[in-house]
C-alpha cells in the first residue's frame, strides 16, 4: 500500500498490486467532513470483511452454502483515556440452510479471523450470527 495526503483531512491509499484506491476523511466529530470512510471506519470494515471472508473459505471448503451472507459493523468510539475505537459490534446474517450441526464451527471461525486476533483486547468485538 502507498498513500498520500490530499488536504482537508483526506487521504488516498492505493493497493499496489491492483491499483485500486480508497479515500478517507476525518469524521465530523474530529474536524473532518465525514464524507468518506474514516481511518477507524476502515478498521471496522477490515474486521467485517475478514470475518466473512474467513467464514466463506471454511464453508466453501466444506461444501456449505454461503452465497448471500451479509454483515453489519457498528463502531463506537471512546474518548477516555484517549480517543480510540471502544467497540466494534458485528452482526452476520447467514442462510438457515446451513445445518445447525455446522454452526458452532462458523462461530469459532468468526472469532478466529486474523483481524479479530490482531486488534487490542481493550476493543470489544461482540459477534452475533443470525440464520434466516
Amino acid at each position: 500500500m502507498t498513500g498520500r495526503y490530499l488536504g482537508r483531512k483526506r487521504c488516498e491509499v492505493t493497493h499496489e498490486q491492483s491499483g485500486s484506491k480508497i479515500e478517507t476523511d476525518a469524521p465530523k466529530d474530529n474536524m473532518g467532513e465525514g464524507s468518506r470512510f474514516s481511518p477507524t471506519d476502515l478498521v471496522g470494515a477490515a474486521l467485517g470483511t475478514c470475518i466473512i471472508t474467513t467464514m466463506a473459505i471454511v464453508a466453501e471448503r466444506d461444501g456449505m452454502p454461503f452465497e448471500g451472507a451479509t454483515y453489519e459493523v457498528t463502531k463506537e468510539m471512546v474518548t477516555q483515556p484517549t480517543r480510540r475505537i471502544g467497540t466494534l459490534t458485528v452482526k452476520i446474517t447467514l442462510s438457515k440452510a446451513i445445518p445447525e450441526s455446522y454452526r458452532s464451527k462458523l462461530d469459532h471461525v468468526a472469532h478466529a479471523c486474523p483481524v479479530h486476533k490482531s486488534l487490542h483486547p481493550d476493543v470489544q468485538m461482540p459477534i452475533e450470527i443470525v440464520y434466516v
